[in-house]
């Protein structure tokens, strides 16, 4: 997985990261938007155009907010 959403996306949903992806890699969920690592081409695009700044790196995500990349790979497993 190359980027992960965190909580500050977490009803928020700005969606300028959705604008600038180039692969269409930035998905919404139910209460906040997810990157799909099998479509994101590491880019940090998202990372930079993020105004929440909730978008890292997966080896660069806080420690506190590592159970977002649980979450990430959950709706992703989910969606197939």
């Amino acid at each position: 997985m190359a980027f992960v959403i965190t909580s500050p996306c977490h009803n928020e949903k700005s969606a300028e990261c959705v604008d600038v992806c180039p692969v269409d890699a930035i998905h919404p969920g139910d209460d906040m938007f997810y990157i799909d690592p099998d479509v994101c081409i590491d880019c940090a695009a998202c990372e930079s155009a993020c105004p929440v700044q909730a978008i890292y790196a997966e080896e660069e995500v806080p420690e506190e907010e590592e159970e977002y990349i649980l979450l990430n790979e959950k709706h992703f497993s989910q969606a197939t």
